[in-house]
């Protein structure tokens, strides 16, 4: 037998009330003196023997009485078991707890993780429960098991939320998918979260749970929030030596429910202060702060932009690195050199290279006799104007150079042979040079069509107006690429690279004898492009956000790769690219094969705003139209113990016979003595 309501048996103290008033009651007999006592002796000792067992008999009535009443208040069942009774439709429920750093605002984790706990100890033995933490993806999960001590334990060990940001909607598909798996058709999905906005905005419109998945969400967000941040930072990624004062930009701006208006913003280069700006929002949400900084020594320096004001300093800081190169070291070989600067063709490159002392190019000029091997060694870059008449030895130089990764330009002229050209660079030639074509005077040529995602031409993406009246017509090699044409379909920019070594071939001249290219604002960034771009490896990423994977070894043929994370942790590499994903924003300090490479992490600025949405929202665009609104355990008891008890009905049965027994003890009680 079990009772229902088993707290009404403490009334089974009041049967005891009946014994109690009979022992109070109980009087001592006097002592009277009769002057014979020879009536007395006649009286019956059975009689008095029956008034004493009507006396225990009414007392036992008495408390049956209050005994039963009890009992029929505390509603027995017979055959029946409490593990019935709350196991009768057991559960599988899966546990989607957030994570991601918005969750570290204020207490917001900490009541997570206790709402989890309670969810835990809600469920008993025979249900079986999952756990999926989860940001942007799930972090940890744990298949249905009806060892929720396993999940209970993985919970206390979260020390505190991410990074990562909140993605709703991935993580629903998950837990929907684990449950396809489960053992019972009682099944829900219970979401511990503080319901960021942003995490609603890749929500898949069509997509249910499975029809009988239940949906619970459960708000841990703070109700006030307010919060500085820096969305974006632009600083340069790649500078040569001795360049100009540089302007870093950061983006403030204010989030959360409750409006900061006042902060400050600093910069730091190589752990040293530069500068500190106040801000001053008004009746903005963001502003855009300058700082003005030179980087005046190579190698690469590490920048971080920090703003105070707030009490959330998780997102308060922006990181990045700024590689400073040395200078370019041009060799310009002039094959047409001239006292008169109109007729000289280097003149009017060597003004676009080297004509301020803020220039990031190194130029020395030489005619082609004095051309040798260790000139090219000495240098970055070389550049060819119209020279037709090298040796043997200087074009096999020329080769060689290339081959181990130099870098030349070339712009033939009228001096140029073109058999001899086509013999001797033959192995590094972007094209085979056919014949001059120059036009008359009134007639002329445009650029019309150009690669526009090249490094050289994607920063010059506007109207080429150089009227071209003199060039070469050009065959391109197999293995090269035409970058520029000119209206008539004519190749005017071919580029060919050689291992390691590249070769540009420009169909015309650089200076005006054959065009005007040399008078038109596009010319010096053109020429500057074009020796960057020969010279300077490609910008490396160095800068991500959390949850980005990218190989610590940009190359891709180290040999040895070692680095430690913001925390001074070491990093283990699970794969042969060194392959990691940003978890923690900061400085990741990497060693490459002896070189040391420095990566930035910042946080995810949409992370940041703490703007909600109500978790009916969420709910209405997932839950399927075909599962019945969800019923808490206790409702689901409430319901089950009027089933089992409608049957039986124990505690009618003991009523009547409570009132039997007080019929009883009324007839009893008029027929005794008192």
């Amino acid at each position: 037998m079990v009772f229902l309501t088993p707290l009404f048996l403490l009334g089974l103290l009041a049967a005891l009330i009946p014994i109690a008033i009979h022992l109070i009651r109980r009087e001592k007999p006097p002592k009277l003196m009769f002057s014979t006592i020879r009536f007395l002796k006649k009286t019956s000792k059975k009689l008095i023997l029956f008034q004493q067992l009507q006396q225990i008999l009414l007392l036992l009535l008495r408390s049956a009485v209050i005994a039963l009443l009890v009992i029929a208040f505390a509603r027995p069942l017979f055959n029946q078991s409490i593990a019935r009774l709350l196991d009768t439709d057991p559960q599988s429920a899966v546990i989607l707890l957030d994570i991601s750093m918005s969750m570290q605002y204020g207490e917001t984790f900490t009541r997570a993780k206790e709402e989890a706990l309670d969810l835990l100890d809600s469920l008993t033995s025979g249900d079986e429960v999952a756990l999926i933490a989860f940001s942007d993806s799930a972090e940890i999960v744990r298949e249905l098991n009806t060892d929720s001590d396993s999940v209970r334990s993985v919970i206390n060990g979260l020390e505190q939320a991410g990074f990562g940001a909140t993605r709703y909607m991935p993580n629903l598909r998950l837990a929907d998918q684990l449950l396809e798996t489960s053992r019972y058709e009682n099944r829900a999905v219970y979401l511990i979260s503080d319901f960021q906005e942003a995490g609603m905005q890749e929500a898949e419109e069509g997509w249910k749970l499975a029809p009988g998945v239940a949906f619970t969400g459960i708000d841990v967000g703070e109700l006030e929030s307010s919060n500085l941040v820096l969305t974006d930072v632009r600083s340069p990624e790649q500078l040569l030596e001795d360049a100009s004062e540089q302007q870093i930009l950061a983006r403030v701006r204010t989030t959360g429910t409750l409006y900061l208006d006042q902060g400050e913003v600093s910069l730091s280069i190589d752990g040293k202060m530069v500068d500190r700006v106040p801000v001053d929002l008004g009746d903005r949400s963001e502003e855009v702060i300058a700082f003005t900084t030179v980087f005046d020594t190579e190698g690469t320096h590490v920048g971080e932009v920090r703003v105070t004001g707030d009490e959330f300093d998780v997102d308060n800081a922006y990181f990045f690195t700024v590689d400073v190169l040395p200078k370019i070291r041009v060799l310009l070989v002039n094959g047409e050199a001239s006292d008169n600067w109109f007729d000289d063709e280097g003149h009017w490159f060597g003004l676009a290279v080297s004509s301020t002392e803020e220039s990031p190019f190194q130029l020395e000029t030489i005619e082609p006799a004095a051309l040798t091997a260790a000139a090219l060694r000495q240098n970055d870059v070389a550049v060819l104007l119209n020279v037709g008449d090298l040796s043997g030895n200087q074009a096999d130089a020329i080769t060689a150079y290339v081959e181990t990764g130099g870098a030349i330009l070339i712009a033939p002229g009228d001096r140029v042979n073109p058999d001899l050209f086509n013999r001797q660079f033959d192995d590094i030639a972007p094209a085979t040079l056919q014949s001059q074509d120059v036009l008359g005077r009134d007639d002329y040529l445009v650029i019309a069509d150009w690669d526009r995602r090249h490094p050289i031409l994607r920063p010059l993406d506007s109207d080429w107006s150089a009227r071209f009246q003199g060039l070469w017509s050009l065959l391109p090699n197999a293995d090269a690429d035409v970058l520029m044409q000119f209206d008539n379909t004519e190749p005017a920019l071919v580029e060919r690279e050689i291992g390691e070594g590249k070769v540009i071939l420009f169909a015309s001249s650089l200076d005006l004898e054959w065009n005007n290219l040399p008078l038109q604002g596009l010319f010096l960034p053109f020429v500057h492009q074009t020796l960057r771009h020969l010279v300077q490896p490609p910008v490396k990423q160095r800068a991500y956000q959390i949850g980005d994977s990218f190989s610590l070894d940009q190359s891709g043929e180290a040999e040895t790769v070692s680095a430690v994370d913001s925390n001074g942790d070491s990093i283990d590499f699970s794969n042969d690219g060194y392959v990691i994903t940003a978890a923690t924003p900061g400085m990741i300090n990497a060693s490459v094969d002896g070189e040391n490479a420095r990566f930035a992490i910042n946080i995810l600025p949409a992370e940041s705003n703490f703007t909600r949405t109500a978790v009916a929202t969420l709910y209405d665009s997932i839950i399927n139209p075909d599962t019945n609104p969800i019923q808490s355990r206790e409702v689901q008891t409430a319901q089950l113990i009027e089933e089992l008890e409608r049957p039986q009905r124990i505690w009618w049965w003991i009523l009547t016979l409570v009132m039997l027994l007080v019929i009883t003890e009324a007839v009893i009680a008029n027929r005794t003595y008192r």
